[in-house]
């Protein structure tokens, strides 16, 4: 089997690790980016770290771009969502957000996706099933009943950067996707077992391995198909 080559963003815990941890073989190579440095690197020589603050966007494409150069990227993985001050809480107060708060979700969520993607377009046409696929959230889902303006206005803004982009690179048979996502049941970074925190939750959570099958699905689908959106909340999720 032809070793395939990942771009995945947010590495360094949550599900952006799992993602790292469970989703390639063995054989395939990891480019992975996170601001801090994750902890299983030295048992993974399969990843190799790209140190970025995508909250600067321009400083965080360069560096990303000059790590990765002209290396063929097969699957390109935008797990980024960062939040308010107490958000998804009763504290949450829209009011109070400070402006650099705002402004800094904003190009971690948004703006160094956008020109994290148009950076690697080139290295994304070289392989021959190219999928592009970004993390959001049923916050960006209509008429969901979270209060958080911000986060939902970024994950609102991912599903209009997919269907655009989508036409975009029709022509290049690079399929796009995302993935809406509601609350997740995220294990301790030291674990490994995906299944472990859904007993313990009466299924109001979505388990990782879930997230993890549907990511698989979507890049064993052929270049002749492309899966627009998925939206996955846990079953008693009551949000959307």
């Amino acid at each position: 089997m032809e070793k395939k080559t990942y771009l995945i963003f947010g590495i360094s815990k949550g599900l952006g690790r799992a993602i790292t941890l469970h989703l390639p073989d063995p054989s395939d190579v990891i480019f992975g980016v996170s601001r801090s440095e994750p902890d299983y690197l030295e048992d993974n020589a399969n990843v190799c770290w790209v140190p970025a603050d995508l909250s600067n966007p321009v400083e965080a494409v360069n560096a990303i771009k000059d790590r990765i150069k002209n290396t063929k990227i097969d699957y390109f993985i935008y797990n980024v969502g960062i939040w308010e001050n107490n958000a998804f809480s009763d504290d949450y107060d829209f009011a109070s957000s400070p402006v650099a708060e705002i402004s800094g979700l904003i190009n971690t969520n948004v703006t160094s996706c956008i020109l994290n993607i148009q950076s690697a377009l080139e290295n994304l046409k070289q392989a021959e099933n190219a999928k592009i696929i970004l993390i959001g959230s049923t916050w960006g889902l209509d008429n969901h009943n979270g209060r958080e303006v911000a986060f939902s206005a970024t994950k609102f803004a991912l599903r209009g950067v997919v269907h655009a982009l989508r036409e975009q690179l029709r022509p290049d048979q690079i399929a796009v996707s995302i993935l809406n996502l509601g609350y997740l049941a995220t294990a301790p970074d030291e674990e490994n077992n995906l299944e472990m925190p859904t007993h313990e939750t009466n299924d109001d959570l979505i388990p990782l391995s879930d997230v993890i099958q549907a990511l698989r699905f979507i890049i064993s689908t052929s270049k002749a198909s492309c899966v627009k959106e998925i939206h996955m909340p846990a079953m008693n999720d009551r949000n959307v």
